[in-house]
């Protein structure tokens, strides 16, 4: 998994749930209180915190039983290579942003491993499998860039409220607290040689000994009055355009007002620099109401202030940071200044946030379907089978993998359009025969050679179950640790029982599931083919195992789609054989 957010919570959860036993998340991202809202396995005294790590330890509360490894990291970090990557069956992202999920597209496809790729907004949600050489990958299709805004309209001509959130974050808000050897396209100085000296200078630049109250009322006077006025000046301009109005501090507020601004007290009330708030301190609590000009124009020379007298030694290397409290209420509020100034309607601080960090609010319940369909996706990625296909035979991989690990009873096994292997009772003695033969020789000896890098699809009609498997050619086992020198990888077991129509090749019984009604002397065949009473079962039991007679004193028959089969201890809910991954 790389992403432990939105949807990272959701499908860690479902693949918890869904039988995954091995689990590797990255994500270097820590706990925010916006995160709360709809990433459940975070809690308010988790925040700062790793997300990965905590993601994991609230998972293993409920499935302490599996394994997670968290890595507090970036994806993008020389560790998560392309041997890192290859020892995985399928990565999953729930990642938000397009750099990052085009790197690890680029690295499943360099160490071959499907990948599952997905994203929200809103209602709205996409999950995409790419797998190479049999899809397209997430790159071949050119993505959609940023919206962007031409520079003229954005300083000169606003016709929207979102230009004027453009203007404040990346033109007011770079300058003033941004690098200041920058580009930037806002108007620092008057061109006019015959304006005053009050508009020769860079009036961002702070004069020796100059009070921060009126150093922000020059600022102020100057990007909401001065650059107006200069843009007014151009009368082809407005032609066909609403005049703009320029807007001074003294037409907003009184004296009194800028003097006594905000109480410091309450804006140093917390040491969290990113809490810090200027509206807190006027007393304004509710992000989305809207507020008058004055209101606004308050809240921006107060959030001007504390950047100077409270995070003076961070001016100069600031970014505007949508979880930065006082960034976001200085660019609301030049936003809406400006757009009183133009004519265009004023917004909340919520929405304004919105727009601003390019948010598109969450829908919880669309992250958990999404979640769920990219489970979906990774249980139908083909299974990997390790095995020396230079001494497995066909046997080999029909008893311990097709029967022992997938529960097949009448297997069908193909490579590409060839039959290797079939069981049922349609089939002549001589395709019997064939399929017999089969079964002993060594699978890169077959009539259609299986060798590393082949697929083979394996099915069980009476099922309805049907697999891929990619074959990896591999020469030696640990004998304690694999003891059946084969290891199957990507398939989730489900609890273990014996099915009676238990077969171990074409001779044995090809017998259809016995009906829903069974009687107690209802005949019966054995894995040797010979036919059977089940009252003898079970009162006899097998004479070569006299303990699985033992176990199999009580016959259940489930539903009408199941086999018959036998429970051991009798408990139907916990040993129920599945049909279906």
């Amino acid at each position: 998994m790389v992403g432990a957010g939105g949807i990272g919570c959701e499908l860690l959860k479902t693949l918890a749930l869904s039988g995954f036993q091995d689990i590797h998340i990255i994500d270097m991202d820590t706990i925010e209180v916006s995160n709360l809202n709809r990433q459940f396995l975070f809690r308010q005294s988790h925040v700062g915190l790793s997300k990965a790590r905590v993601a994991r330890e609230a998972v293993l509360k409920f499935r302490p039983q599996i394994s997670i490894t968290p890595y507090h990291a970036n994806v993008k970090d020389p560790t998560f290579n392309v041997d890192f990557f290859k020892q995985f069956n399928v990565v999953l992202n729930g990642l938000d942003n397009l750099d990052a999920r085009r790197h690890v597209n680029r690295i499943c496809l360099a160490a071959d491993v499907p990948l599952v790729e997905s994203g929200t907004t809103g209602f709205l949600g996409q999950v995409t499998v790419h797998v190479k050489g049999k899809t397209e990958c997430y790159e071949c299709h050119p993505k959609p860039a940023p919206k962007t805004y031409p520079v003229c309209t954005i300083t000169s001509t606003p016709s929207k409220f979102v230009h004027c959130i453009v203007w404040a974050k990346d033109l007011l808000f770079a300058k003033l607290f941004g690098d200041k050897n920058q580009e930037n396209d806002l108007n620092v100085h008057s061109n006019d040689a015959g304006s005053s000296s009050n508009h020769t200078e860079d009036v961002f630049i702070r004069r020796n000994d100059e009070d921060i109250e009126q150093y922000g009322r020059r600022v102020y006077d100057h990007v909401f009055g001065y650059n107006i006025e200069v843009a007014l000046s151009n009368e082809e301009t407005w032609k066909n355009r609403n005049r703009p109005k320029p807007i001074y501090t003294r037409d907003v507020l009184d004296n009194e007002h800028t003097r006594q601004n905000g109480n410091m007290e309450k804006n140093c009330a917390t040491n969290d620099q990113s809490s810090m708030s200027a509206m807190a301190a006027l007393g304004m609590k509710n992000p989305q109401d809207i507020w008058s000009l004055m209101e606004n124009s308050r809240i921006f020379l107060e959030a001007l202030k504390l950047f100077f007298l409270k995070r003076e030694k961070e001016i100069g290397n600031l970014t505007f940071d949508k979880d930065d409290q006082l960034a976001v209420e200085f660019v609301t509020t030049a936003a809406n200044i400006r757009a009183s100034s133009f004519g265009i309607p004023l917004h909340s601080l919520f929405e304004a946030k919105g727009i601003a960090g390019n948010i598109v609010h969450a829908v919880a319940t669309t992250n958990a379907i999404i979640a769920g369909l990219i489970v979906i996706e990774a249980i139908k990625t083909p299974l990997l089978l390790e095995i020396n296909t230079h001494q497995a035979k066909l046997r080999d991989f029909v008893d311990k993998i097709v029967k022992a690990k997938l529960g097949m009873t009448l297997p069908l096994i193909m490579h590409g359009a060839a039959l290797l292997y079939e069981v049922g009772d349609d089939l002549d003695e001589d395709m019997i025969a064939n399929y017999t033969a089969n079964l002993e020789k060594v699978l890169s000896e077959l009539p259609s050679p299986v060798t590393g890098g082949t697929m083979l699809t394996v099915e069980d009609l009476q099922q309805e179950l049907s697999c891929n498997i990619n074959i990896k050619h591999r020469e030696e086992f640990d004998e304690e640790k694999e003891p059946d020198g084969m290891l199957l990888s990507g398939w989730m077991q489900a609890p273990c029982v014996e099915d009676a129509n238990n077969s171990n090749d074409n001779a044995g019984s090809t017998s259809k599931a016995l009906p829903l009604e069974v009687e107690k002397n209802k005949e019966i065949e054995t894995s040797s083919g010979h036919k059977r009473r089940l009252s003898e079962v079970s009162k006899n039991g097998s004479p070569s195992n006299a303990e699985e007679a033992r176990n199999h004193e009580k016959l259940q028959v489930l539903d009408d789609d199941d086999d018959l089969v036998i429970v051991e201890g009798g408990d139907l809910g916990t040993n129920k054989k599945k049909r279906e991954r």
